[in-house]
């Protein structure tokens, strides 16, 4: 695998990881139901896996042959929204997973799944320590943009973009910078240069281009420029139709633009991953389905078990839940506000905003507000929830 495969694979998680939500097992009613359908031993990424784990096995303290197990994981991970993958990533590195000073590669891949559970200051320490180690690293730089970017210092962000100069291909480089300029005030001009990166790169990988693709997808969503938005969302797909954080993104995009048939049409066979399941609830709610109670019953029992891990990971899926599906805006505005307190994503602020909206919470339509001048965001999605709280003051 070349440095930039790698740099992908880890960059990619970091997006997929908002929506690879998983909760409670599943209890079926009667032993005939089938609980899952386990990956076919013919399937080449298993077959991989399988000879990457004997390898392994017979030499557990062989650095590179984790790496490269732990990483095939995280990619899986991606791919799939299954993060019981990131547990077995986890366990490749055990030898050196509570070591002082771990190996930098080490560092890299243990940043990328602290990220995974929100211990965004562990996973920055990891990172600082593979810099003074690795200047040159672009998967650390890349991996630390991508965190101080979810948190929101975004001037950090565009400092670790910079840095990628020299060390990364040019298309990477000002993906990295777009992402940050597309939610901190430059949301134009971020999407116009993007745009003509891509188109500059044209024999990027796929593994590449999904990313920009889908990047241009949600810019162009939140810029209101919906035609694009489609044929990005659909050209994406074309590169991989079952990466869990796309589905997510364009089943929001048609949930936006009423076109809920189609989200259960997509989403139909891929309920396992907590944050699909949700979308295809809303959807299945939208056109009056009888099948949608089912579903929501599934997620409230996930989410319940969730909170009885005193697992807070998924606190933005849930205030959805709460507000989309349960009709209880002061549940929806206190995970809200939790979920805020630790990431600043656009869907962040879009559930804060909403629940704001719904709940008249004072402190929820402050921090909305705040952002919005701080941030500069330019997000035509959060008109609607705006409109509410302006005409509610």
């Amino acid at each position: 695998m070349t440095t930039v495969q790698r740099l992908l694979a880890l960059i990619l998680l970091a997006h997929a990881l908002s929506i690879s939500a998983y909760a409670a097992p599943y209890i079926p009613s009667d032993g005939s139901k089938v609980v899952e359908r386990l990956p076919s031993r013919s399937d080449p990424k298993q077959r991989e896996l399988a000879s990457l784990r004997a390898a392994l096995n017979k030499n557990p303290s062989d650095l590179a042959l984790a790496a490269s197990l732990a990483r095939r994981y995280i990619e899986l991970a991606r791919g799939d929204g299954d993060p019981r993958y990131l547990g077995y990533a986890q366990a490749a590195l055990a030898p050196w997973w509570k070591q002082q000073q771990p190996p930098a590669e080490v560092l890299v891949l243990r940043a990328t799944l602290r990220q995974s559970t929100h211990q965004f200051d562990a996973a920055l320490a990891d990172l600082a320590a593979v810099l003074r180690q690795d200047p040159e690293n672009p998967q650390a730089w890349l991996t630390q943009a991508t965190v101080q970017s979810i948190t929101g210092d975004f001037a950090a962000a565009r400092a670790s973009c910079m840095r990628l100069h020299s060390r990364a291909p040019a298309l990477v480089v000002q993906t990295c910078l777009s992402s940050v300029g597309s939610v901190s005030g430059a949301a134009q001009a971020s999407y116009a240069e993007l745009q003509q990166a891509l188109a500059h790169a044209p024999g990027a990988a796929p593994e590449i281009r999904i990313w920009v693709v889908t990047l241009l997808a949600e810019m162009a969503a939140r810029l209101g420029k919906d035609a694009a938005a489609e044929a990005y969302f659909r050209e994406a797909l074309t590169y991989d139709g079952s990466d869990s954080y796309l589905l997510g993104a364009y089943a929001d995009f048609l949930l936006d633009h009423q076109r809920a048939p189609e989200v259960v049409t997509l989403l139909k066979d891929k309920t396992r991953a907590d944050a699909l399941l949700l979308r295809y609830a809303l959807a299945l709610r939208s056109t009056g389905s009888p099948d949608a109670a089912r579903h929501i019953n599934v997620l409230r029992s996930r989410f319940e078990a969730a909170m009885l891990r005193a697992d807070t990971v998924h606190q933005r899926e849930q205030s959805r839940f709460e507000l989309g599906l349960r009709d209880d805006p002061a549940a929806a505005v206190r995970l809200a506000k939790l979920n805020w307190a630790v990431q600043k994503e656009p869907a962040d602020l879009r559930i804060l905003a909403e629940a704001a909206a719904a709940s008249g919470d004072a402190e929820a339509t402050r921090l909305v507000r705040d952002w919005l001048t701080s941030s500069k965001i330019e997000d035509r999605t959060l008109q609607a929830a705006l409109a509410k709280l302006k005409a509610a003051a």
